[in-house]
C-alpha cells in the first residue's frame, strides 16, 4: 500500500495527515500542543484512536513509545551509528523492525527478518514536510506509519 504523510503547516502541535494512493485522507495524527515531551494521537477519519505516541523523556537515546488499546505496544529507539541513521522498533515477539537510511537523503527502509517491508522517502518542493511511504502487503501499516511519525519528530529535533 502506498501512503503520503504530510505535516500540517500552521497547526498547534505536531499534526499530520496520511492519505492513501488515491489522495483520500485515511489517518490523522493529532499532536498535543502543551505537554511535557511529544504526545500524539494516531486516529482514523472517524476520530477513533488507533495508537498513541509518547516521547520518553528520561532516556539515553531518543525513544518514543507506541501504545495500542491502552497498552505499550512498541518502542522506537534511535541507535548509535556514525554513517547512517538507524532505529529499532521493538515490538512483542522476536520480529522487530529495523529501520536504516540517510538523514541527508531523507530516505530510509524498514526491514523485518532480513526482508525489506517498507520504504519512506521525503518529497521535495513542498511547503510542509511530506513523505511517500510504500508498505508491502501483510505488514502492520499502523505501526510502520506511527514509526515514520516518530522518526520525523527525531529528525526535526536534530535540525533545531
Amino acid at each position: 500500500m502506498r501512503y503520503r504523510m504530510t505535516q500540517k503547516l500552521f497547526a498547534m502541535g505536531d499534526d499530520f495527515t496520511i492519505a492513501d494512493s488515491l489522495g483520500n485522507d485515511v489517518y490523522l495524527v493529532d499532536g498535543k500542543a502543551f505537554s511535557f515531551g511529544k504526545k500524539l494521537s494516531f486516529l482514523d477519519m472517524d476520530g477513533k484512536e488507533l495508537a498513541f505516541i509518547a516521547q520518553r523523556l528520561l532516556s539515553m537515546r531518543k525513544t518514543y513509545e507506541i501504545h495500542r488499546a491502552g497498552q505499550l505496544f512498541a518502542e522506537v529507539r534511535k541507535e548509535f551509528s556514525f554513517f547512517k541513521d538507524k532505529y529499532t522498533v521493538d515490538i512483542p515477539g522476536p520480529n522487530d523492525y529495523e529501520v536504516s537510511g540517510s538523514f541527508f537523503d531523507h530516505e530510509y527502509s524498514f526491514s523485518r527478518c532480513g526482508r525489506d517491508v517498507a520504504l519512506v522517502s521525503k518529497t521535495y518542493f513542498t511547503w510542509a514536510d511530506s513523505y511517500g511511504i510504500d508498505i508491502v502487503d501483510g505488514q502492520d501499516d499502523i505501526t510502520i506509519l506511527a514509526t515514520a511519525v516518530c522518526i520525523d519528530l527525531v529528525n526535526q529535533a536534530s535540525r533545531h
